[in-house]
């Protein structure tokens, strides 16, 4: 946890090395309750910060995914498309979603530490 970067949205980035994994986070994935279809996106299409990027679909709401930071969709979690649970399941683990070569390192700096974070949903 403590290596994640969090964002108001409710997104989580994991660096491993160039490239970023991303999901949506815990809290997120409680809120929205059971989650019964993720609309992935597609590999090597390209997004700016802040943009929507995917679609997660609860027995709630369907919520939009945004890109916690711009890059190259590199991969994507083809096991949510048969188990879309996962996310319920191991929201920082087997529950991601895509990941990206990373375009703007510097835009990490805009996102918040777990610590920040956990502050942020306390409120």
């Amino acid at each position: 946890m403590e290596n994640l970067k969090f964002t108001k949205n409710h997104e989580w980035v994991r660096v491993e090395g160039d490239k970023a994994v991303i999901g949506i986070s815990d809290y997120a994935q409680h809120a929205m309750g059971d989650v019964v279809f993720v609309e992935l996106p597609e590999v090597d299409a390209s997004f700016k910060q802040d943009e929507g990027i995917a679609t997660i679909e609860s027995v709630k709401a369907v919520s939009d995914v945004y890109a916690p930071i711009s890059g190259k969709v590199i991969e994507v979690n083809e096991k949510l498309e048969d188990e879309p649970a996962l996310i319920n399941e191991d929201a920082y683990g087997e529950g991601w979603v895509y990941a990206v070569e990373i375009e703007n390192v510097s835009e990490l700096d805009n996102l918040m530490s777990n610590s920040e974070y956990e502050e942020f949903i306390k409120k």
